[in-house]
């Protein structure tokens, strides 16, 4: 019997979460057409929640954490997927309903996978992960929405983030003037180097505020939710659009209807894990044309997967900046 090793996510009777790096058979793997040898993984906030149990992410039990993967196709029994292939995988309920990526292995649905962008090694697809790869699908909802260079400034919340960061570097890439907000006032030369024009203390925003102020800025991507989301909606131009995808602050939205009704404001809600294929390469596409390899290298802290537990909690806490690729053993 062949295995590999793992975290495997368990919980007991009286609802105990236990997480253990251990041996696990290949016939323990759920139902897929591909199995792939993983190289790369990352960390996202939602690996955050599951490895910590700070929320009911995870709805299988036992469970192999881990929302993103990258590696090579070992088997396949699919006409369009080749063994040798190398692929990434991000979402699809991996890590939450569907075994995923911290694992050297995965068995998937070939329908999940998308062919590794030619510009990207498989440890900078994972440097994108799941939250560049949504900083894409939220700039191309910007765009499609009439945000377009020239339009207005465009804001980022939550710019220091996985999301906030390549966020930042698309919008700047494709010719907008980026406003980025953090609560790290040491990280300003960070984001002005991501290409930020302006970088704002995110306690402008965070608190109750009015239901509508100053026009600011034509368009947004906003990862926090809750009253940062609602003042920004609040500062947003006439006939501007504000891309949510995140709530790092909460899931409220303590906001009035006056930007959508009195400055005819769009709140376009942006999801990642289930999006169509389509979709999803267009983001890779986006990714392929305007990320520089060479940022994604300044923003990366490369680890072992086993370091995943001990950085949980900080992905968390918002006290890490960039992304983390972990390599996988």
């Amino acid at each position: 019997m062949t295995t590999f090793e793992a975290f495997v996510l368990t919980r007991d009777d009286s609802g105990e979460q236990r997480l253990d790096w251990t041996s696990v058979a290949d016939s323990d793997l759920m139902d897929g057409d591909v199995t792939v040898e993983v190289s790369h993984s990352t960390l996202n906030y939602k690996d955050g929640l599951a490895l910590t149990g700070a929320s009911p992410v995870v709805r299988r039990w036992p469970m192999i954490p881990g929302i993103d993967f990258a590696g090579t196709v070992s088997s396949s029994s699919r006409d369009d997927i080749s063994p040798g292939d190398a692929v990434v995988l991000n979402g699809w309920g991996a890590g939450e309903t569907h075994l995923g990526g911290y694992a050297q292995r995965a068995r998937v649905p070939g329908e999940w996978l998308v062919p590794l962008p030619e510009a990207f090694t498989a440890a900078q697809s994972m440097a994108i992960g799941t939250a560049g790869y949504t900083a894409a699908l939220c700039v191309l909802a910007l765009e499609r929405l009439g945000v377009t260079p020239g339009a207005g400034p465009v804001l980022v919340t939550g710019a220091t983030g996985g999301v906030g960061s390549v966020a930042v570097a698309l919008l700047a890439a494709a010719g907008h003037e980026v406003l980025a907000s953090t609560g790290k006032a040491g990280e300003a030369p960070y984001l002005k180097d991501l290409g930020a024009v302006v970088v704002l203390d995110r306690a402008e925003l965070s608190e109750k505020g009015r239901p509508l102020g100053k026009e600011r800025w034509a368009g947004a991507v906003d990862t926090v939710g809750s009253h940062t989301l609602a003042n920004v909606l609040a500062g947003t131009c006439y006939g501007g659009t504000v891309a949510a995808c995140g709530l790092a602050q909460g899931m409220d939205l303590p906001a009035s209807v006056a930007p959508f009704i009195l400055r005819g404001v769009t709140l376009a809600g942006v999801d990642s894990v289930m999006a169509p294929m389509p979709a999803r390469r267009e983001a890779w596409d986006r990714l392929a044309r305007d990320l520089p390899p060479g940022m994604l290298d300044a923003i990366t802290d490369t680890r072992p997967l086993t370091d995943a537990p001990a950085l949980a909690g900080d992905i968390l806490a918002g006290s890490m900046r960039g992304r983390v690729v972990f390599t996988v053993a």
